[in-house]
């Protein structure tokens, strides 16, 4: 797959169809729900876009990586949930309804907070000097056209035509896992020559910093007393980023258009999925133990 037509068509095809199918999952009512869990939002929203990046920085600058590897462990960090950790919390027994809720400020949100982490992390690891820009408005505008435009398309089928809207959902789904895959074996394709180095140099790197937030997103929802169900909803979201979107912010011909900086965002959208279906063990199993232990009081 020539790089050109990964970064210029099907990255962003695979992105618009991944948002896609997150806006087919959203209504407006999701949105309230702030009003409804005030205090688990809030704290959601503050570890994943306060913590999250503050963590991400600690990592990538306490391990020696390639600058551009670091700023790319950055651009993950940055980045919201996905649709991917609204299912992870359902397979993991949490509140679906806070997951969903805090998926979707978070990606409004991000959509201008990105470009400001991005952009201090290049000058901290690139130095003042380089040339490498990731202008604030056009920036902002182009992740607004790759993440909210796909997703209010999916919330208006599902608003003014609810049927079609529950029909494709699930192929979307499927589709979106599809286009994840291809676009992750692509970018380790195209680097082909430098993987087995960079997975050496970044996958404990994006090990750590999964795990690490997931532990952190649950030690806060712990101790501010949530409840279990929250407090599973908060880890999965603090912990399991949109890969895919870091994956084109940093390859996109008018964004970075740089490949390395790719790396990060390919690799831990492979650890996640091991690290995330072991929490949602974890969670389903203590649930078990939970309901077993109070039926036999």
């Amino acid at each position: 797959m020539e790089a050109n037509f990964l970064t210029a068509i099907f990255l962003p095809m695979a992105l618009f169809i991944i948002m896609l199918g997150m806006g087919l999952s959203l209504t407006l009512e999701d949105f309230q729900l702030i009003v409804i869990y005030p205090k688990a939002v809030v704290i959601g929203l503050v570890a994943q876009l306060i913590m999250l990046p503050i963590v991400g920085f600690g990592i990538a600058s306490l391990f020696p990586l390639d600058p551009q590897l670091a700023v790319g462990v950055m651009i993950l960090a940055a980045c919201p949930g996905g649709a991917t950790s609204n299912m992870i919390t359902f397979l993991a027994g949490g509140d679906v309804a806070l997951s969903v809720t805090l998926t979707a400020i978070s990606s409004l949100i991000t959509v201008f907070t990105i470009p400001l982490v991005v952009n201090f992390s290049m000058q901290t690891f690139l130095g003042a000097g380089t040339t490498i820009e990731l202008p604030l408005l056009n920036s902002i505008l182009q992740i607004v056209v790759m993440t909210l435009v796909p997703v209010s398309i999916g919330m208006v089928t599902r608003g003014y035509a609810a049927g079609i809207a529950e029909k494709v959902d699930k192929p979307v789904k499927w589709l979106s896992l599809f286009f994840l895959a291809v676009v992750i074996a692509g970018v380790l394709l195209r680097e082909r020559n430098n993987v087995i180095s960079y997975v050496i140099d970044v996958g404990l790197v994006t090990l750590i910093l999964n795990l690490l937030t997931m532990a952190l997103g649950f030690g806060i929802a712990t101790l501010t007393r949530l409840g279990e169900k929250a407090a599973r909803a908060i880890t999965v979201e603090v912990g399991i980023q949109n890969g895919t979107l870091a994956i084109a912010i940093a390859s996109s011909p008018t964004l970075l258009n740089t490949p390395t900086m790719a790396i990060p965002g390919a690799i831990y959208s492979l650890v996640m999925f091991g690290t995330s279906a072991g929490f949602a063990w974890w969670a389903s199993h203590r649930q078990s133990l939970s309901k077993a232990s109070t039926l036999g009081k």
